[in-house]
């Protein structure tokens, strides 16, 4: 029947109105006269063909064939009262005009009769069928019983978006508010969740997606927890606003996020921050190709900057990322495909398109790799940082933003201990620009791991889930600190308007995660059950052990205490200023001929030595420095 061309429904449509009609009048005649078999006289015919020929104009002009019936809204309902009723009305006219002709006269029970039938026959056909071709007859074999969850009018809406166009079959509601418990809402019946671990089991429920927008984040985590341990999918759909605005599809009904469990409280972005930091200004990110050097740009793109400039060593993630800011930008975008520790190639790119705030997200940040590659690493993200740093400040760029990470505290591993090194750095060109007098600033952000980065974890574990296991955890009484990667870069904007000069940033991270935890939460998400003893048939999560350089728990402060609070309850600043080391230089000396030689024990030697005496025989300013 999908397949019938829409003109020929309408003409099916008519003619099936047309016996309708007839059906009503040979009714009202039978009711009036109490005899199923009525005289047939001439005037009746007359009458009864006149009938649809008077209604059909009007049930056209009125629109009753331009709807669609498995989608015919409740309101159509009055449109077909309305329509029956005028039809009526003019039918009366002609019946008067032939009564004043001296032709036979219709009893005046007869119009209410017709209206009455001829308004049920007609609404109630199309509504029959709105119900066929929406419900079915039942469920399919493909079809998966769901359920969705809430009672609201978008949970109403999701439900009629769903009927017929998805192979999902919806079961009813879940609605915490026991008075809708055992009633039904569009349909539909509303269930108590509590009855759900017996209701999977009755109907085979597969899948429940959550209809729960406006509910605060935490009742919100909290109906996710409650249901992650079922079994089942759980899925979500934007608020119906949102796709009535064009931010969503309507078709998007998307996995929960990890993210949407980690319990941080969200705080809208400074725009006036943001603004003065990217609005028509020329900007240059390296790194662009990475998590967060992309998602740096596509934040960059929508404040309207004069230009922005993407500076990547991989030529397909380069291309990736400027083929998708052509697509939506307001600027300028120009790709420029070359490595950091390239100098000819930095300073060609800043000075060509007058660079003036620069975000280095370039590095090598997977602690494995580093660590097996030490002098590559050491090469990368310490002296390919100095060499973008100094060029940096030689070509007058006014603001340049370091990207660190919270394993340059304490480092145990090769990657901590080279980014440590990239934020003393950092402090020293800050105190080479104030003593300048040229007013450019130097700083650095230093946050944890975030969501769905290129070699989190994230994204291995639901690799290892959708393969059916197992899941390897290296250590599960490990804990890391997890963030969204929009929230980490709309914080870093934010962080490098509060610079001062020589700052280290570090963004609240929230409590920390612990690794076991949250492998069980992505499983019993994804629809899984864990592993055990009692439990076969689950995803196993095996333990394979620590790696070389992983520490059990990551810091983000030397001391908590000494970190200062800025005007964004997110942001905490450490003036690290004063506790910049003089012998800086030499001991990059030193680290450079060790990399030269390619002495890689040497070359680890200095690194963790420069440090550790950081740490140990300055603990006093290095607390002031990166509180």
């Amino acid at each position: 029947m999908e397949t019938t061309p829409r003109l020929w429904k309408r003409i099916l449509l008519v003619g099936f109105d047309v016996m309708t009609l007839l059906l009503a009048l040979w009714a009202s005649y039978a009711l009036r006269y109490a005899d199923w078999m009525p005289e047939l006289t001439f005037e009746r015919i007359a009458l009864a063909v006149m009938a649809p020929a008077v209604a059909i104009p009007v049930f056209i002009r009125l629109g009753l064939y331009r709807a669609v019936i498995r989608y015919l809204p409740d309101s159509a309902m009055w449109t077909i009262v309305r329509a029956m009723g005028l039809a009526t009305i003019l039918w009366v006219m002609l019946v008067f005009v032939l009564e004043m002709a001296g032709r036979d006269i219709v009893p005046r029970s007869i119009p209410f009769f017709y209206f009455a039938i001829g308004s049920a026959l007609i609404g109630g056909s199309r509504f029959s069928a709105k119900i066929i071709l929406s419900h079915g007859t039942g469920m399919r074999r493909e079809d998966q019983p769901i359920f969705i969850y809430g009672a609201s009018t978008s949970s109403v809406q999701l439900a009629a978006a769903l009927r017929g166009t998805s192979n999902r079959f919806i079961v009813g509601f879940l609605d915490e508010d026991p008075t809708h418990h055992g009633r039904d809402v569009g349909g539909y019946r509303v269930y108590d969740p509590n009855q759900l671990p017996r209701l999977i089991r009755l109907y085979g429920i597969q899948e429940i997606i959550l209809s729960l927008s406006t509910l605060p984040a935490d009742r919100r985590r909290s109906v996710i927890g409650r249901l992650s341990g079922l079994g089942v999918k759980i899925r979500t759909v934007p608020d119906i606003t949102d796709l009535v605005d064009g931010r969503y599809l309507a078709n998007q009904i998307r996995e929960i996020r990890i993210d949407e469990l980690l319990g941080r409280s969200f705080v809208p972005p400074d725009r006036a921050l943001i603004a003065g930091m990217l609005k028509d200004r020329v900007i240059m990110v390296t790194g662009a190709g990475g998590s967060i050097g992309s998602e740096l740009c596509r934040l960059i793109v929508q404040w309207q900057p004069r230009k922005l400039v993407l500076f990547e060593a991989n030529e397909f993630a380069l291309y990736q990322i400027d083929r998708e800011l052509a697509a939506q930008a307001r600027c300028e975008v120009v790709p420029v495909l070359g490595s950091i520790t390239h100098e000819a190639r930095i300073r060609a790119a800043i000075e060509t398109h007058g660079v003036e705030v620069l975000y280095h997200a370039a590095a090598h940040k997977h602690v494995p790799l580093v660590e097996a590659n030490v002098l590559e690493g050491i090469e990368n993200n310490v002296f390919g940082t100095q060499t973008v740093m100094r060029v940096a400040l030689e070509t007058g760029v006014g603001h340049f933003v370091l990207i660190s990470s919270d394993k340059a505290v304490r480092p145990t591993n090769v990657m901590g201990a080279t980014k440590r090194w990239a934020e003393l750095i950092m402090r020293h060109m800050a105190v080479t620009a104030e003593a300048s007098g040229r007013g450019q600033r130097f700083c650095a952000v230093r946050f944890g791991n975030v969501l769905g980065s290129n070699g989190s974890v994230v994204p291995l574990f639901k690799q290892q889930i959708a393969q059916g296991g197992p899941v390897t955890v290296t250590d599960p009484d490990m804990q890391r600190y997890f963030m969204s990667i929009p929230e980490a870069v709309e914080l870093i904007v934010q962080s490098s308007a509060l610079s001062e000069g020589g700052d280290i940033f570090l963004l609240d991270m929230g409590e920390p995660v612990r690794i076991g935890d949250l492998a069980e939460n992505m499983i019993r998400l994804a629809g899984f059950t864990v592993r055990d003893a009692g439990n076969p048939n689950g995803i196993e999560i095996r333990v394979t052990g620590s790696r070389p350089g992983e520490k059990k728990c990551e810091e983000l402060f030397y001391d908590i205490a000494n970190a200062l609070a800025t005007q964004h309850p997110k942001i905490m600043r450490a003036n690290a200023r004063a506790a910049a080391q003089n012998d800086l230089p030499e001991s990059l000396q030193a680290l450079r001929a060790a990399v030269q030689r390619q002495d890689e024990n040497r070359a680890r030697e200095i690194l963790f030595c420069t440090i550790g005496m950081d740490a140990v025989s300055q603990p006093q300013a290095l607390d002031q420095a990166t509180s």
